[in-house]
């Protein structure tokens, strides 16, 4: 018998276990929280705390898989060859990305670049550590246990759609978030959630997608110098603004806040969208029950 709890297998539903999974990574990271402050009050490096984000949903999925006696693999973990080559190419895509974004902000005549005096194969490749673990947190926590159980429960456009929404609403406390820019900002951080759970989608691997977020913030920040999701980043080289609209450029914010961003987010979703990817083309994946009991 269905109910508002269990589906026709006598399984609890998806949505419950996408609420659960989301209550446990706030307890596990209320906790984890106090242990970090401690210690960095010790006077440990900063540096040794960028995976803790991303651990702590790791954590939250596994006791989440281990309770639906489920392989932590399935949820887009395989580190088989076909996910590293995933990973690696979907690092390319994301920093072809905001390539292009910065090509059509130049080619606005919206910024110019120089090449930035503090640059450093240090900042290089501690910003490549950093947003790695970022990629690997956000993606996990967006595209992992949580997409897949809205995925399964409620279909493919509900939880692209829902999603979205939430990563766009996650990102409203970074600074910078005001005015024209926190308009743009969301409605292109809204687009990139559905560029990654379009990657995730393509694979049914988290491989592509944190490859993809990867790529995209490192070369955002630490080759071009813009701001990630306002957040300044020192690059290889910086811009040079040119006193157009924010609205073209992103202005500090970083190239998710203009046009130009939207414009390259887009035609990334395009180009997946046509891709058969390695899942297949016509895998769509239908709900299997819903937040209220089906009537009989």
């Amino acid at each position: 018998m269905q109910t508002i709890f269990f589906n026709q297998d006598q399984r609890l539903r998806n949505g419950w276990w996408a609420l659960g999974f989301v209550l446990l990574v706030a307890a596990i990271g209320y906790g984890a929280g106090f242990a970090i402050r401690g210690v960095t009050r010790l006077g440990a490096s900063k540096a040794w705390f960028e995976p803790a984000a991303f651990l702590i949903t790791l954590l939250a999925t596994w006791i989440c898989l281990k309770l639906r006696k489920e392989p932590l693999t399935g949820v887009g973990f395989a580190l088989d060859r076909r996910w590293w080559q995933e990973l690696g190419w979907g690092t390319v895509a994301g920093a072809a990305v905001m390539l292009a974004a910065a090509g059509l902000a130049w080619a606005a005549g919206g910024v110019r670049f120089e090449l930035d005096p503090l640059r450093s194969l240090k900042t290089l490749s501690y910003g490549f550590y950093m947003f790695l673990f970022v990629a690997c947190f956000e993606e996990n926590a967006f595209r992992g246990f949580l997409f897949q159980r809205l995925l399964d429960g409620t279909g493919m456009w509900v939880t692209q759609i829902a999603l979205a929404l939430f990563f766009a609403f996650a990102h409203w406390g970074n600074p910078g978030m005001h005015g024209a820019t926190k308009a743009w900002a969301t409605v292109n951080i809204a687009l990139a959630s559905v560029f990654l759970g379009l990657a995730y989608l393509r694979t049914r691997s988290l491989a592509l997608p944190i490859g993809i977020h990867l790529g995209w913030n490192w070369t955002q920040g630490n080759v071009l110098g813009f701001g990630v999701s306002g957040n300044a980043e020192h690059g290889w080289v910086r811009p040079l603004f040119q006193g157009k609209a924010e609205w073209i450029t992103g202005g500090s914010f970083g190239l998710e806040a203009g046009i130009c961003g939207v414009a390259a987010v887009l035609i990334g979703i395009a180009l997946l969208w046509k891709w058969k990817g390695s899942a297949g083309a016509a895998a769509q994946v239908q709900p299997s029950d819903s937040w209220v009991a089906e009537t009989a």
